[in-house]
């Protein structure tokens, strides 16, 4: 009612609001129509409302104004009642939803969970809240009544498991109540016997009646054994035709759909196994969770009734026992005493047998260890020559234990020469029983050290005591070093007293103990007046004494042998020059005595000095041969003036050299080369000067001479210098030479050799022109014609450059495995790098030679030219 009346009060609301409007609307309409005529100064009349429309046409559109404002306030009232008709749906559809929340929440209060109320609305935030509130109630009060049917089937069965002390009893009790709290048809129970590792079957139920089955199963055997190992639960849904053949324990009146096996365990270990079988498809998860929860109950039951039985049997067996100890103690007591006399007469022969045992026990070990600490090894072989005693000083003489003796060290570690001297000394005591033998052999410690030993043998193989072949062995090398050094004495003695040298022996406080027959030329003093004085009571010469004084106290600082040269006037002799050697000589390493050397060097000194002079001049006419080599070889400038880009490496190995680089200019002709003559050195140098003279007279005569005719020409211009075309012969000097003859002008380059290459790098490639293969010079051949030396014509291009070198840089040998140089190596160098300039090229090729060679010494001279055009 009361939405009706302000529906009708808006209603009329609105009409007044739309009279209200075309009033307004009218009363703009009728003042515009005022003010117009008012302006034009006119009275109002119907004609004149007409003539202001005429010329005024605004007033058409004033007068549309009021229908216009009624249009709007009428759409405007309409919608408004549309908006409120929606609002009102909107406050029904609110109460209705409010109601049957109201309803839903009085349901859930009284405990009704299932009702289905499908017509909730998507946009009712409480109904769907109730929703979820019902269906967590519905959850909560499913997982208590859950809960509550654990808890009372636990109850239950706890029940059944105090009332029984009998396992047997108890099992059934428990399987019977089981099957009917979780509702299936068959059930078994097993216990599980540990000391024979088998599960035995104490009970079957099956269709409410109890079954006699006598089974029983190995553990991991069947359903039963696979629970029993794997300490698991065994659900099976799918139950083959031949179930009795899985061996699961039961067998009814109907085949089951689902079997469930249970394990009973606590504390992790098996007390037995529950077989459950149903006609149902499926076991409840809640009856799967209950009887996991419960087998750990019954087990531990089982369990606690296992340790009773034991701990009753175990009683039992102790009452049984007290009583025939009860009966025997009697015949105890009686044989107690007896023994008790018996006992005092055993401990007094106790004690005198111990006294006994300790006089003999410390027998043996005084025996052991004059054995053990022995300078001798004993050995005792019987007559088949086999060890059979070994006495324990050998491990410290010899350093193998007795054990290691007797398994065959004794004749193992013998030398070839000693075996047989052993196998000798036996023969000789086997034949002659009563005369003892000796020898003596180099044996080899365990630490690899030979040692000498000296072996007395016994033959007592007829004296029960020994009842063998008796050796006595010692080790002697020290007496044989000493023997040795002995015999070294006296040789050094014998040497000594016929020595030139001056020899005299002082300890280290200047004492002299020994001094030869030179004594008496050097010092001017017999040898036997200066044995046993002392430096300072010696008239010898100062300068001697100093000496020796200084000697002994820079060996006592460093227990180093001295050498000095020493300037001393002698007695018979003049002045002479010695080279004196001081020697230290130790004892149980402390410094004993000083032995001094001195050998007259007098003679060697001049020839010394001699040589050194010789050599000088030798030096100094070297040095001015290789001022005027050099003065004659090239300047790198000058050749640079008329090729910029090139290059010389040049490496003598002597002071003068064999290897030379030539250069000359005539006309527009250029002509350079690489010539290697035959050696090093002096000789080398000797062959260069003819070359080069040889040279400049053939250029210089002709200038049109080709590369091969100019090769042709020096090779019999030296054969003529060198008289190597005579039949007498017997100089097979020469050269080997890469000549090149260049025409800068005509773009020509003709290239000659004798023994060398040329190689061409051009766009990249690098082409090799071969020279002849001979010499410069030599012995002609008296049977064969020679060929005259190949021309090679090649044309000039802009960027090509052209290397020529001697063998000295191929042959020279370095580099990590000691092998050649190689021309290999140098056209590796030219190919891989041929962007480099030519003085790039130069430091490339000197610093690599540098590395290869290394610190080997260096073989030959060393000539390599580049020139780019």
């Amino acid at each position: 009612m009361a939405v009706r009346k302000q529906k009708s009060k808006l209603g009329v609301i609105s009409y007044n609001d739309l009279l209200i409007g075309a009033g307004v609307s009218l009363l703009f309409l009728f003042f515009s129509w005022i003010i117009d005529i008012l302006l034009n100064n006119q009275s109002i009349s119907f004609q004149t409302i007409v003539h202001i429309h005429k010329t005024n046409p605004i007033h058409w559109l004033i007068d549309s104004l009021p229908i216009i404002v009624v249009v709007v306030i009428y759409f405007s009232i309409k919608k408004r009642e549309r908006d409120k008709s929606a609002f009102e749906r909107i406050i029904q559809q609110r109460d209705q939803d409010i109601n049957r929340n109201a309803r839903f929440a009085k349901k859930i209060g009284e405990g009704i969970y299932d009702d289905k109320d499908d017509l909730i609305d998507e946009d009712d935030i409480i109904g769907k809240s109730l929703i979820v509130m019902r269906d967590n109630l519905l959850a909560n009060s499913k997982k208590e009544k859950e809960q509550n049917w654990i808890s009372e089937g636990k109850d239950l069965i706890s029940g059944i498991l105090r009332m029984h002390n009998n396992i047997e009893e108890l099992a059934y009790e428990v399987l019977v109540e089981l099957i009917k709290y979780i509702d299936v048809i068959q059930g078994s129970f097993y216990l599980y016997n540990d000391q024979e590792n088998k599960i035995i079957n104490l009970g079957t139920y099956a269709y409410n009646r109890k079954r006699y089955i006598n089974q029983e199963f190995k553990v991991g055997e069947g359903l039963i054994g696979q629970c029993a190992y794997e300490h698991d639960i065994v659900y099976r849904t799918e139950i083959p035709e031949d179930y009795a053949s899985i061996t699961s324990g039961i067998l009814g009146d109907k085949k089951p759909c689902s079997i469930l096996i249970v394990p009973l365990i606590t504390e992790e270990k098996l007390q037995g196994v529950i077989e459950f079988a149903s006609i149902k498809d499926r076991f409840p998860e809640l009856t799967i969770i209950f009887l996991k929860e419960l087998g750990e109950i019954i087990a531990r039951t089982l369990y606690n009734l296992k340790m009773n039985q034991k701990t009753e049997k175990l009683l039992k067996e102790s009452q049984e026992m007290t009583t025939e100890l009860k009966a025997n103690e009697e015949q105890l007591r009686q044989n107690a005493e007896e023994m008790r006399a018996t006992q005092e007469e055993l401990e007094i022969s106790n004690k005198k047998l111990e006294t006994q045992i300790k006089e003999v026990e410390n027998a043996q070990k005084r025996l052991h260890s004059l054995l053990e600490n022995a300078s001798e090894v004993i050995s005792i072989y019987n007559n088949e020559l086999k060890l059979i005693y070994q006495s324990p000083s050998v491990t410290k003489i010899l350093g193998y234990t007795p054990e290691e003796m007797m398994s065959g060290k004794d004749m193992d570690r013998l030398t070839a020469k000693g075996e047989a001297a052993m196998k000798e000394m036996f023969e000789q005591l086997l034949e002659d029983s009563h005369t003892p033998r000796a020898i003596q052999y180099t044996y080899i410690k365990k630490d690899g050290k030979k040692i000498h030993i000296e072996t007395t043998g016994r033959n007592l193989l007829n004296d029960p005591a020994i009842n063998g072949i008796i050796l006595n062995s010692q080790d002697i090398t020290e007496r044989k070093r000493a023997e040795k050094e002995e015999r070294m004495k006296s040789k050094m003695q014998s040497l000594s007293e016929n020595s030139p040298d001056l020899i005299l022996r002082m300890n280290t406080k200047g004492q002299f103990f020994y001094a030869n027959p030179m004594v008496d030329d050097y010092l001017g003093v017999k040898s036997k007046d200066i044995i046993n004085s002392r430096i300072d009571e010696l008239d010898v010469e100062p300068v001697l004494v100093s000496f020796f004084r200084e000697s002994i106290k820079k060996i006592r600082k460093s227990n180093q042998k001295l050498n000095e040269e020493l300037n001393m006037p002698t007695a018979h002799l003049g002045e002479r020059i010695m080279n004196f050697n001081a020697i230290p000589e130790f004892n149980e390493n402390e410094l004993e005595t000083i032995l001094f050397v001195g050998h007259d060097i007098t003679e060697a000194k001049q020839i010394e000095l001699e040589i050194k002079d010789k050599n000088k001049k030798i030096n100094e006419s070297i040095n001015y041969a290789q001022r005027i080599q050099s003065s004659i070889l090239p300047n790198t400038a000058i050749i640079q003036e008329y090729l910029p880009k090139s290059f010389i490496f040049y490496l003598p190995r002597d002071v003068v050299s064999g290897d030379f680089p030539w250069f000359f200019k005539k006309d527009d002709i250029l002509y350079i080369s690489a010539v290697d003559c035959t050696g090093h050195g002096v000789p080398g140098a000797l062959l260069s000067f003819i070359g080069y003279f040889q040279l400049n007279n053939i250029v210089d005569h002709d200038v049109n001479y080709t590369a091969g005719q100019i090769l042709d020409k020096l090779h019999f211009g030296v054969r003529t210098t060198l008289k190597q075309d005579r039949i007498d012969a017997d100089a097979r000097d020469g050269m080997d030479i890469a000549f090149c003859r260049i025409n800068l002008k005509k773009k020509e380059l003709q290239f000659s050799g004798a023994h060398r290459p040329l190689y061409l790098l051009r766009d990249g490639e690098l082409l090799e022109y071969k020279g002849n293969r001979k010499a410069i010079g030599g012995i002609p051949h008296r049977k064969k014609a020679e060929k005259d030396f190949i021309n090679h014509i090649i044309e000039i291009k802009k960027g090509d450059k052209i290397f020529i070198f001697s063998d000295g840089m191929p042959d020279q040998i370095g580099g990590p495995e000691g092998r050649k140089y190689s021309p290999q190596r140098i056209r590796s160098h030219i190919t891989e790098n041929k962007d480099l300039s030519m003085q790039q090229f130069s430091n490339l090729f000197a610093t690599d030679f540098k590395n290869w060679k290394g610190k080997q010494k260096q073989i030959d001279d060393v000539l390599l030219i580049g020139i780019e055009f």
